[in-house]
C-alpha cells in the first residue's frame, strides 16, 4: 500500500486499497483539511511534490482556475499510485474524534418527511458510532463516486444509521435511493465524517439554521443536546428556511425531544409562498431573520448551520462581519 509524506510537517500515513488520500489521511488519524469530500468545497486542496496520482474527478467545482494553474489537486478526489509526497495543510481540528471506517448497511425502513425529502433507515454491524451532525459517505449501485448524506439520528447500540435526504431533480443518486433501492438492499457506506459536530461541553445557548436537507444534521444535534440533557441548562432556538409553506418540516419531530418545547424556540422562514398557500409566518430569506429572532447579541451564541452554499455563506457573512462571533462558535460543513 502506498506510503503517503506530507513535506510540510513530516507526518506520514498509509493510503489502504480504495481510499482516497483524505479518507487515507482521516483513517490513520491525520488532520487533513477537508469539509464535503465530495469534491466541491476546495478545503482539502494539496500541492503534489513527487509521484504518481490518479485523479477521480477532474472537472472537480473545488479546484478553482488558480488551483488548476498552479498543478494543485484536491484530497478527496485523488488516489497516490504509489510512495509519494505532498504538501498539505493540516490541524487537530480535523483530527476525526471517531475513526472513520467502512462498512455494509441494509435498508430497513423509510419515512416521507416532506413532498420531496424522505428519510432512510438503515441497519448495519455494530453499534451505530458517530457525533451528532456528522455525515457518512454512501456508495450507492450504478452511481459513480460516493456521495454525502448527514444522520438525522444519534448514535445508538442498535447500529441503526438514519439520514433525511432531498430528492434532487436528475440526480443520479437520489434517483436510485427514491425510485429503486428496496427495504433489505445493502449499500456501501464510510464515516463518520465531519466537522460542525455538536459540541456539548459548550456553556451558550445553541443557535440552529437550516434549509432544506440541512434540517437531517441540525435534527441530529438537537436530538443530541436533548439525549445529553442540555436543554435543560440552556435554550435552543431553530430557524428552518423552506422556499415554500409545503417545504416546512420540523414540528413533529420537535415536540418529541424532552426539553425542547420548554427550552427551545421554532421559527419556520418562508422564502416566498406559492400560489394559493396560506402563510401568517416569517418571510424571506433565514439568515435575515436572526437578529430578530433572537433575545441576545448573536456573538454569545453556539451556531450550528447547513443548506444550500448561498444561504451558509450569507450566515457566516451576518455572523462574523456584521456580528463579531468568533469562529469558533460557529460550525458547519459545506455542501454543494
Amino acid at each position: 500500500m502506498p506510503v503517503i509524506v506530507n513535506e510540510k510537517d513530516g507526518s506520514s500515513f498509509v493510503q489502504a486499497d480504495g481510499d482516497t488520500i483524505l479518507r487515507a489521511a482521516l483513517r490513520s488519524g491525520h488532520g487533513m483539511a477537508y469539509e464535503c469530500s465530495a469534491g466541491g468545497c476546495g478545503a482539502c486542496v494539496f500541492d503534489p511534490v513527487s509521484g504518481d496520482f490518479e485523479t477521480l474527478w477532474a472537472d472537480a467545482p473545488g479546484l478553482s482556475p488558480r488551483d488548476r494553474r498552479k498543478g494543485r489537486m484536491l484530497g478527496c478526489q485523488t488516489r497516490a499510485c504509489g510512495d509519494a509526497v505532498i504538501r498539505c495543510s493540516t490541524s487537530v481540528d480535523y483530527v476525526p474524534p471517531i475513526a472513520p471506517r467502512r462498512r455494509r448497511l441494509r435498508l430497513i425502513g423509510t419515512r416521507q418527511v416532506t413532498h420531496d425529502m424522505r428519510e432512510f433507515r438503515f441497519s448495519g454491524d455494530g453499534p451505530a458510532d458517530f457525533l451528532p451532525g456528522q455525515y457518512m459517505l454512501l456508495d450507492l449501485p450504478g452511481v459513480a463516486g460516493s456521495r454525502a448524506y448527514s444522520f438525522s439520528n444519534i448514535a445508538n447500540a442498535q447500529g441503526e444509521w438514519h439520514f433525511i435526504i432531498r430528492r434532487v431533480d436528475g440526480g443520479a443518486a437520489t434517483q436510485v435511493l427514491f425510485d429503486e433501492l428496496r427495504i433489505g438492499h445493502e449499500i456501501g457506506a464510510d464515516g463518520p465524517y465531519g466537522t460542525a459536530y455538536l459540541r456539548s461541553r459548550s456553556p451558550r445557548d445553541i443557535v440552529c439554521v437550516a434549509g432544506g436537507s440541512g434540517f437531517a444534521p441540525v435534527l441530529s444535534i438537537l436530538r443530541g443536546a436533548a439525549a445529553e440533557g442540555m436543554l435543560g441548562e440552556r435554550r435552543a432556538h431553530f430557524l428552518f428556511g423552506a422556499r415554500h409553506v409545503r417545504d416546512i418540516c420540523g414540528a413533529a419531530e420537535l415536540a418529541e425531544l424532552p426539553g425542547f418545547v420548554e427550552a427551545g424556540q421554532f421559527v419556520p422562514v418562508v422564502t416566498a409562498p406559492a400560489q394559493g398557500e396560506v402563510w401568517a409566518g416569517a418571510e424571506g430569506y433565514v439568515h435575515a431573520h436572526l437578529g430578530t429572532s433572537l433575545p441576545r447579541p448573536l456573538a454569545e451564541y453556539e451556531f450550528y448551520f447547513a443548506g444550500p452554499p448561498p444561504m451558509s455563506q450569507a450566515i457566516q457573512e451576518l455572523l462574523m462581519i456584521e456580528h463579531k462571533v468568533p469562529f469558533a462558535q460557529i460550525h458547519f460543513d459545506r455542501f454543494f
